[in-house]
């Protein structure tokens, strides 16, 4: 077997309406499709919920539960905040500094750009309190490929030390010479 695509990733809202609505004015993400049941199909409990779609662009969908019977949201309180989010590729870093611009005038807090050597970004909290990003790629085919040759040995010395690996210490230099 092999994974086509991720058919839809899910997370708990606040209210349905509400995030249906700030992310299409503010994300420009489509309303795809609501399902709601006072029965929770896969364990048959009694729950009522209300599932919404949104479009997050090449066939990616997003989705929340809204869930009035069950106690207010909170997060993994063990796992920074900057840690879990939900990261959206855009087109270029004009359209990351005019979303941010965008964002800042309609009151949200944004942090960035941010450059990660391979891609630029920013981050801001939905009002639900899910942490987002926009990332535009930057990064060269020789870049990748770089980051490609070290990867296993990354990831081998990793597991052993729980220390950051130098293999890509090129990333956070002041510029990248091929």
């Amino acid at each position: 077997m092999k994974i086509q695509q991720i058919h839809h990733v899910a997370y708990r809202c606040k209210s349905a309406k509400q995030t249906v609505e700030w992310y299409g004015k503010h994300l420009n993400m489509g309303f795809v499709l609501a399902i709601a049941e006072n029965q929770v199909p896969s364990t048959k409990a009694p729950d009522p919920y209300m599932h919404i779609f949104l479009d997050a662009g090449n066939g990616n969908v997003l989705a929340f539960f809204e869930l009035p019977n069950s106690p207010d949201m909170g997060r993994d309180e063990n796992t920074p905040s900057w840690v879990q989010h939900i990261a959206f590729k855009v087109d270029s870093v004009k359209t990351l500094e005019e979303t941010k611009a965008r964002l800042e005038a309609a009151g949200i807090d944004v942090v960035g750009v941010t450059d990660h050597t391979i891609f630029k970004s920013i981050y801001f909290f939905d009002p639900n309190g899910h942490r987002l990003e926009l990332a535009a790629d930057v990064g060269t085919a020789e870049m990748h490929r770089k980051l490609d040759d070290v990867k296993w040995a990354m990831l081998d010395e990793w597991d052993r030390t729980k220390r950051a690996p130098q293999h890509a210490a090129w990333m956070h230099q002041q510029e990248f010479t091929a």
